[in-house]
């Protein structure tokens, strides 16, 4: 069942089968719009997902968190993007809010068009347009560390899980359990990304793309050759191994999200815990694997 608005929509806008609930985004809040306006651009560009490509990074993402405590009930996915991590609970929630602040909202309605236990809302993490305690899990992958203040806004996000709920977060590792010659190629990589983001956007694009095939491909035929030998140990120490059994697709959208991004912030495994600590949440389980680093903590 979906949940009533706490403000009423500016506008609602008709996408297809889809009705897109526009609210108002307060430009001197926590967001950065150039940011925002980025991520719409991309989303735009990759518009559309298999469903085993949804299915299987979908798997990657929710590892650690297990069926009930979502199935049949309330979710929130702040930060929705296209909407592939929605489509994925939807198939077990009971509803599902899908909700972003930047034009990636039109490439939802058009992934989520046959969902009909999903709505769209166009709103940002400060102005949540949903009650307090209102949600059984509430999750944001990737999409916190491109907020100026990431606490602040995962604090907004925790106030609307109910009490003994779940919220799930990706924010994106300060690579504290790497080694130096993968930080040093990180820290080079990174050089490159405070260039690309401010290229004009198709440039950007093309850019991204051609780095997609320079610097992701290499990485992923060393690691399935390692991974064809036998060594999976030593392939999981290749950097971007986590890409060796994605779609090219996949590539090319992260290469764009990578390299594409003007703010990106990163945090360890403990700063991780803390804000999480900080914002109410106990029981912080962290998965394992990869992306670093995903935690599910659950509210007081």
């Amino acid at each position: 069942m979906e949940n009533n608005f706490t403000a009423s929509p500016l506008k609602i806008i008709e996408k297809g089968e889809k009705k897109i609930y526009s609210f108002n985004i307060e430009p001197q809040g926590n967001i950065d719009l150039t940011t925002v306006s980025s991520f719409g651009e991309e989303w735009q560009k990759f518009d559309s997902f298999s469903e085993k490509e949804i299915a299987q990074i979908g798997d990657d993402y929710f590892d650690i968190v297990s069926d009930e405590l979502y199935a049949g009930k309330s979710v929130l996915d702040m930060g929705c993007g296209t909407g592939r991590w929605t489509k994925y609970v939807a198939r077990k929630a009971g509803f599902v809010e899908a909700m972003d602040p930047s034009d990636a909202v039109f490439s939802a309605a058009y992934l989520l068009a046959e969902n009909k236990n999903i709505r769209i809302s166009k709103a940002s993490v400060d102005q949540i347009p949903f009650p307090d305690n209102s949600f059984d899990l509430v999750f944001s992958l990737g999409v916190l560390h491109h907020i100026p203040d990431t606490e602040a806004a995962m604090k907004k996000c925790v106030y609307k899980v109910k009490p003994g709920g779940h919220f799930l977060v990706y924010l994106y590792y300060n690579l504290d359990n790497r080694g130096a010659v993968f930080k040093l190629i990180f820290h080079l990589s990174n050089l490159l990304r405070r260039c690309i983001c401010r290229l004009p956007s198709l440039l950007k694009k093309l850019v991204c793309d051609i780095l997609a095939i320079l610097i992701y491909l290499p990485f992923v035929a060393v690691t399935r050759l390692l991974r064809f030998l036998g060594l999976e140990k030593l392939s999981s120490k290749v950097p971007l191994s986590w890409y060796a059994d994605k779609t090219f697709r996949v590539i090319r959208n992260d290469s764009l999200d990578r390299f594409g991004t003007p703010l990106e912030q990163r945090f360890s495994r403990k700063q991780i815990s803390d804000m999480m600590t900080n914002c109410g949440l106990y029981n912080i389980v962290f998965s394992d694997k990869e992306p670093f680093w995903h935690a599910l903590g659950q509210k007081r």
